[in-house]
């Protein structure tokens, strides 16, 4: 696929976002290419799952996990991120050592580690270590990388060597999109990649996530549901989402019943 093609692709995603709803004659004149290429474009987006093919044109699929600003994400179900944040950090012990991923819910869990001693703490994202740097009783470690200005985390191969030298009590993985099938997925291959290195490294995996994020999928696996150890959600988890995570052994604790 050339660099064009992608370019073009990933604008076209940026219109769905926007506008909700694009048309084949209107993006064959603004990117000056056929319309037999912008159908290809989104025969492709349809296959990748964001977006959905109608006549003329296509729209966006709301149940696709698209990579949005962190100051978006942040302003979503704000109380209850912090409800889940508070109940996630309940889990940490004096003198453990986390991995904290970078998204919106887990940003969230800082300010309830300030009474904690003794903790070391890795993150890829540079506003949870900003914050974090204020901690008397926090050792910080940022993994080093390529930032992603959306996010304002950091991946790439120096993140994943350095990461992979270390071991860890606790992993709070945010999560863009939970589905019992397609799994714990997020847009960025790069950030995917970590991800699963976290995974790798941490005893014990905790996934935070909002009811919003369940049934939505993206590009890039993170893990299988079956395969983290407790997940803190909301009461908008659909029920046979918790029957089949418990089924799998996996501790499902919902904050707001």
């Amino acid at each position: 696929m050339s660099l064009d093609t992608v370019k073009r692709r990933e604008a076209i995603i940026d219109i769905l976002c926007q506008e909700s709803r694009v048309r084949v004659d209107t993006l064959s004149k603004q990117f000056d290419v056929s319309s037999v290429t912008i159908r290809n474009d989104l025969r492709y987006l349809e296959k990748k799952g964001c977006a959905l093919r109608s006549y003329g044109g296509a729209m966006v699929n709301h149940k696709f996990a698209f990579d949005r600003p962190l100051q978006v994400k942040g302003r979503i179900d704000r109380e209850i991120k912090t409800r889940i944040a508070k109940k996630a950090a309940e889990f940490v012990n004096n003198g453990n050592t986390l991995i904290i991923d970078s998204g919106s819910t887990t940003a969230e869990i800082v300010p309830f580690l300030k009474n904690y001693r003794d903790l070391v703490v890795m993150t890829n994202a540079l506003n949870i270590a900003y914050e974090l740097a204020s901690f008397d009783n926090v050792d910080v470690m940022v993994l080093g990388g390529h930032i992603r200005k959306n996010s304002y985390s950091l991946y790439g191969s120096a993140a994943e060597q350095q990461l992979s030298q270390y071991r860890f009590d606790i992993l709070f993985l945010g999560v863009d999109g939970f589905d019992i099938d397609a799994g714990i997925t997020t847009p960025n291959s790069g950030e995917a990649h970590l991800n699963r290195i976290m995974c790798d490294v941490a005893h014990q995996i905790i996934a935070v996530a909002d009811g919003t994020k369940f049934g939505r999928k993206s590009f890039c696996l993170i893990r299988e549901a079956r395969q983290i150890h407790r997940l803190i959600t909301d009461s908008r988890i659909p029920s046979h989402y918790r029957q089949a995570l418990t089924g799998f052994g996996v501790d499902v604790l919902v904050v707001d019943e």
